[in-house]
Parts: structure tokens; C-alpha cells; sequence
């Protein structure tokens, strides 16, 4: 076939198996927008209100689905609008293939109207990207972005395409897109051996469950390596689901705000064995002090993560799922009564707990748990209610929660919950968000009436910056400089006015209502809760402390 290099973009789209599109159209990008309406019945494109939301729809569809995200945007302005939700995906290694359209070939370099350098722009936050300036060389592009995005560690990938290569012609032969199959054989046996060993030496271990657990789909073998090495299992922010946080092995995340009983058992383990998180910061605390007396295992498909933030005794490098394959197929079944019951005392001695009678963020989000019956997908922005979602919603399966874990992205959750929405439209799915990040990007608002796409939109609206102030108050004095947002916008009447409906909650009875009529509704609903100004996100560790210096309400 002869085709433009616009109508190329589409079928490429086409070939990947891409249902839905998310984006902003533009001059630069209008002949690939033509193509598109020409497949309409094929493709979906969502006209997000802002081309931020776009790239945070394409990652929530991503996140949500497990498939390559897709958003679109023109050059100049639009592509820049693109930016924090690439950085977003490429911080927690999602695969979305971002395309924009740029001023001519000819015209490149020239400071001409609404060009920029956007390859130049994201290289150091995508996987790779490519600009086209050879329309024959643009359907192979298009594979590879896809092969890259979804390959090994996933991760963004930017097409940059010149308008006239849009509009300029070639021979085009489809091709047919094999599934994506990890590959198993580049893992080490003498590393496999190794991690066997240790495990089996052991007798005080732990699991560490991190983000790229759920990525590499290996929720199965995770569960039957947990039995088998009988440990208690905890995680990050990013690996939530990937081990069922209703089973009794499970203690809760560690970290900044995590548990008190991941953070101490951590800390008395000899052995923590990690699968697919990369030591954050918020979840080491003091690096000199993490698991100072454990030997520690990584399991990690990027070994550039091995002895970066923290340094390991021995690693696995390669596809987590395959690697666990292989260790389940050579680990004897192990026992460990003592430590599992040291384990047990610690979470009966120190519960997750909140006052019981007052509207709250962890009532709040243990009310949607209520309801939902631990079925739907839980979306977040960032700040104290994206650690009460952490904390009180109990996630079974993975790809369940969607949050910006690695940028901390305000703003991110709206958009997601979109794209996840449209990814999986016989599922729940609930933003929580609060007041402050629901400012960042309530605009989508629209975008979800204009589609009447049905996403529960739940702000915990304290009036403040809430995790900010919860610093000031701990650690600054009490300072509160720049966090009240203590003003007249109405979020109620803001959500009515953009075609959605609004409930206002101030007791828990009004948000049982209210959350139960959203479940109910067919439109997107906004719940305004308002809360207390000072609640705060507990356990907490302070900054450059050890993890096993958590502390609470009780010890203030």
C-alpha cells in the first residue's frame, strides 16, 4: 500500500493492538488527526481538557491494563504539556508511547512558530525516543517504540514526526505484532543457586515486594515462593497487589509510612529478599541503618538497580516471574515458627488504627474498601491520602492501585483514573484525591462528562497541603507558609458546572450515602469530604532516621 506517513501512524497503531488514544490536536499534528477520523470505529480518541492529562490517561490505561498507553500532542507547547506525565511513567517504569508532530523538516532549527526541541527535552526521561524525518523509515520506528516501551524494564517512548513527513507518502506492508514473551534464558543458573542457598540458610527472612513484581506479572510464583519460604511478606508504594494484602503473611507497607510491624521486622531480619523495588529513599529511611544486620537478595530484571541505592549481598538479575519460576522449581520447603510468630506479635501489638467516630481519611478510604468489597480500582494523587489508600485499602490483585510513586506527581490521579476507566470499563475505579492535588488538573472533570466516563472522584479536602503541613507541624515549627487553602472555590458547584455530580460529606453517615449513590451513578461523581486540617499520616519516620525509629500519635 501506498500510504501518507500520517495514515502509517494509524496502522502501526492498528497493528499494536491500540483501542484508545489520548490527546490534545494541534496544527502541526492535524494530518495524523485526519487519519485517525478516518478509523474512528477502531480507534477511540479521548480529547483529554489538557495534554497533561493525555499522558496521565495513556499511563493509567497502561498501569491498569498492562498494554503500551498511547497519547497524542501537536509540537511546541503541546509536546512540553506532555512532559511530567512522561517523567511520571519513566520514574515507575510504565510503557506508554507518546507521539507528537513538529513544524517541517525544513523548518526545524529555526526558532520557527511552536517548535522545540522535544527530543531533546525528554531524552533523559524515556527509555528512547526518535524524531522522523524520512517518512520510509517511520513504520519501523513505530514497532520499535512499541518493542522498547514494553520490553525488559518498561518505560516511556517519544516519536517525534515533522508535519510534512506526516503528509508525504510511501510504500506501507503491515506486519503482524507477536505478544511480548519475557525472556527467561539470559538468567544466570550459578545467581539461582546462589539465591537458593541463602534462602535456605536463613532463618529470620523477609520478602520485600516492589513495582516490578506486578509489572512482570508474577503474582502467582511470588505467592507460591512465599509459602514455600514461609516469611512475611511486605512492600512498597509501587508493588501494592502483587502479594495479597489480605493474606496473614502480610504486614503492611514499609518505610516513610509504613507499618510499624514491616519497619521493626525488617530491621531484626537476616535475610530480606527483594523482588523488583529499587530502595527508595521514603522506603530505606537511613541508608547506613536499613537492614544493617540482614544479608539481603535482589531480584531485578535491570541490573542497574543492583547495588545502587543500598548494597546487596548477592542478586538475580532478569524477569522477576521468570526467575521466581526458576527458584520455586529448586527451594525445599522451609519453616519458620519462632520469627512467624514474632512477626504476628508485632502486628497485634501495633494495629493500623484512626479515631473512630470523625470523617477521615483512613474512614474514608476503608469505607470505599467496605463497599467495593476490595473489587475496584483504586487510583491517588500524592500526599496523606495517597498513604491512607496505601494503608487501609487492601489490595488483592495487582494492577489494582495506580499511583505516581517514583515523581510524586499532584495532579496525576484524574487523568489515570480516565485511562483506566477506558481500559477496563467493567471495573470500578475511584480517584482519591485531595483538595490541593485535585486544583493541579481538575479540568479532566470535563473530560470525564464529556465522555461520561463514570470514575468516582473522592477528595479529601482538608483545606491545606496536607502532607506539607504535616512536616511544618513535626519538623518546622509549626510554620505553615504557603499551605492553606483555606478559600471560597467550591468544588461541589465546580463539578456541576463542568456536567458532573456533586455531594458534599462532613459526617461518615453523609459518605456512606454518598459513596454509595456514586457506585450506583452512570456519570462522574465528585465527593467533596471535608476533614480535620491536622490529621495526619501515621506511623511516620523522620527524615535521615532509621526505619526501625517509627513513631506515632501514642509516642508524640
Amino acid at each position: 500500500m501506498y500510504l501518507t506517513g500520517a495514515d502509517i501512524v494509524i496502522e502501526c497503531l492498528k497493528e499494536q493492538g491500540v483501542d484508545t488514544v489520548f490527546g490534545y490536536p494541534g496544527g502541526a499534528i492535524l494530518n495524523v488527526y485526519d487519519a485517525l477520523y478516518q478509523h474512528s470505529d477502531e480507534i477511540k480518541h479521548i480529547l483529554t481538557s489538557h495534554e497533561q492529562g493525555a499522558a496521565h490517561a495513556a499511563d493509567g490505561y497502561a498501569r491498569a491494563t498492562g498494554k503500551v498507553g498511547v497519547c497524542f500532542a501537536t509540537s511546541g507547547p503541546g509536546a512540553t504539556n506532555l512532559v511530567t506525565g512522561i517523567a511520571t511513567a519513566y520514574m515507575d517504569s510504565i510503557p506508554i508511547v507518546a507521539i507528537t508532530c513538529n513544524v517541517g523538516v525544513s523548518l526545524l532549527g529555526k526558532d520557527s512558530f511552536q517548535e522545540v526541541d522535544i527530543t531533546g527535552i525528554t531524552m533523559p526521561i524515556t527509555k528512547h525516543n526518535y524524531i522522523v524525518k524520512d517518512v520510509s523509515t517511520l513504520a519501523d520506528t513505530i514497532r520499535k517504540a512499541f518493542q522498547i516501551a514494553r520490553s525488559g524494564r518498561p518505560g516511556p517512548v517519544l516519536i517525534d514526526i515533522p508535519k510534512d513527513v506526516t503528509g508525504t507518502k510511501t510504500e506501507y506492508t503491515k506486519e503482524e505484532i507477536l505478544p511480548y514473551v519475557p525472556d527467561g534464558t539470559n538468567i544466570q543458573e550459578q545467581e539461582i543457586e546462589r539465591a537458593v542457598a541463602m534462602i535456605e540458610e536463613a532463618e529470620r527472612p523477609y520478602v520485600f515486594v516492589g513495582g516490578g513484581a506486578v509489572l512482570s506479572g508474577a503474582s502467582e510464583e511470588l505467592r507460591e515462593f512465599v509459602d514455600k519460604a514461609d516469611a512475611p511478606v511486605t512492600d512498597s508504594l509501587m508493588g501494592k497487589g502483587a502479594f495479597p494484602g489480605t493474606d496473614e503473611r502480610y504486614t503492611g507497607m514499609l518505610g516513610m509510612h509504613g507499618t510499624k510491624t514491616s519497619n521493626f521486622g525488617v530491621s531484626e531480619c537476616d535475610l530480606l529478599i527483594v523482588f523488583g523495588a529499587r530502595f527508595s529513599d521514603r522506603v530505606t529511611g537511613n541508608t547506613q541503618k536499613f537492614a544493617k544486620d540482614a544479608k539481603i537478595l535482589q531480584f531485578d530484571v535491570d541490573p542497574a538497580e543492583m547495588n545502587k541505592n543500598v548494597i546487596i549481598t548477592a542478586g538475580v538479575t532478569g524477569d522477576i516471574r521468570e526467575s521466581l519460576k526458576k527458584v520455586n522449581q529448586k527451594l525445599s520447603q522451609q519453616s519458620h515458627p519462632e520469627w512467624m510468630e514474632r512477626i504476628r506479635e508485632y502486628g497485634q501489638q501495633y494495629p493500623m488504627k484512626f479515631h473512630p467516630d470523625t470523617l477521615s481519611g483512613p474512614f474514608i478510604v476503608e469505607e470505599i474498601y467496605r463497599q467495593t468489597k476490595g473489587d475496584a480500582l483504586i487510583v491517588t494523587e500524592v500526599g496523606q491520602h495517597q498513604m491512607w489508600a496505601a494503608q487501609f485499602y487492601r489490595y488483592s490483585r495487582p494492577r489494582t492501585f495506580l499511583t505516581s510513586g517514583g515523581l510524586g506527581t499532584m495532579g496525576y490521579g484524574l487523568g489515570a483514573s480516565l485511562g483506566a476507566k477506558m481500559g477496563c470499563p467493567d471495573k470500578t475505579v475511584v480517584n482519591i484525591a485531595g483538595d490541593g492535588c485535585f486544583r493541579m488538573n481538575m479540568n479532566e472533570i470535563a473530560t470525564a462528562a464529556r465522555y461520561q466516563i463514570p470514575v468516582i472522584e473522592v477528595v479529601i479536602n482538608n483545606h491545606v497541603l496536607g502532607m506539607v503541613r504535616q512536616w511544618q507541624n513535626l519538623f518546622y515549627g509549626q510554620r505553615y507558609s504557603a499551605t492553606v487553602l483555606n478559600d471560597g472555590v467550591d468544588f461541589v458547584k465546580l463539578a456541576k458546572a463542568m456536567g458532573a455530580e456533586g455531594i458534599r460529606a462532613t459526617t461518615q453517615e453523609e459518605f456512606r450515602e454518598a459513596f454509595a449513590r456514586a457506585l450506583k451513578s452512570d456519570q462522574p461523581v465528585l465527593i467533596d469530604c471535608q476533614i480535620d486540617c491536622d490529621d495526619k499520616v501515621w506511623p511516620m519516620v523522620a527524615p535521615g532516621a532509621a526505619i526501625s525509629e517509627a513513631f506515632d500519635e501514642e509516642d508524640l
